[in-house]
């Protein structure tokens, strides 16, 4: 059992909260392809957990093709249409928010995508954007991740210190962001391997939500943290 908490829990969204990457991946390298760019899956992986513009112009900026905004939003397009299909949410998630909902812990979701993907995403995950205090998408912010402004942005409307705000990552980009936020960053392992997290220096690496969960609860109830 979850005991009072001290502290408040961020999460970043695309990778921890559901699988996202399969399906943004597959509708930009169709989305991309009506704008000249043959992009392959592999060549998005240095832009995960940087946002959607980043996501899609440093891949289209790589085949000297300039990004142009026309781009994300037939991405955009195409995601909405095949989201709920083939979203899934990773094990353990909805568990955990349950758990922390019902032990008064309060939430923000602090993600690099657009509005329109976070709604689009919670709906077809069956996850109610309540159970969030506060959401904050890539439009709330001027500089995306590994800016520490998003998670900075959402303690403070969290009205709790930073030092005090558990972040739950799965990108690089991501992790790079709560650290220099001064947060306690735990990572999991659903889009990068436990050696390539490492070289970021998250706080905890944890293989699962479930685990991240029980990392999150002895913390929340800690002043050690």
């Amino acid at each position: 059992m979850i005991q009072k908490p001290n502290h408040a829990v961020i999460f970043d969204m695309d990778g921890v909260l559901v699988d996202t990457e399969p399906v943004i991946n597959a509708a930009a390298i169709i989305g991309l392809q009506d704008f000249g760019v043959q992009a392959k899956p592999e060549d998005f992986i240095p832009f995960i957990g940087a946002g959607e513009v980043r996501y899609i112009g440093g891949v289209a900026e790589k085949y000297g093709v300039p990004y142009r905004p026309e781009m994300k939003d037939r991405v955009y397009e195409i995601y909405l249409q095949i989201v709920d299909e083939k979203l899934q949410v990773f094990p353990g998630v909805k568990t955990c928010l349950a758990e922390l909902k019902d032990a008064g812990i309060p939430m923000a979701l602090a993600s690099s995508a657009d509005r329109i993907k976070i709604e689009a995403n919670l709906k077809a995950a069956e996850i109610s954007p309540d159970i969030f205090s506060v959401i904050l998408s890539a439009e709330d912010v001027q500089q995306r991740k590994p800016s520490p402004e998003i998670y900075l942005k959402a303690a403070e409307k969290l009205s709790i210190s930073p030092d005090k705000c558990i972040v739950v990552e799965d990108a690089l980009n991501g992790i790079q962001s709560a650290k220099a936020a001064g947060m306690f960053c735990i990572a999991v392992t659903n889009t990068f391997t436990k050696d390539k997290l490492k070289k970021e220096n998250p706080d905890f690496i944890c293989n699962g939500m479930d685990k991240a969960c029980r990392v999150i609860s002895q913390g929340a109830a800690s002043p050690l943290l």
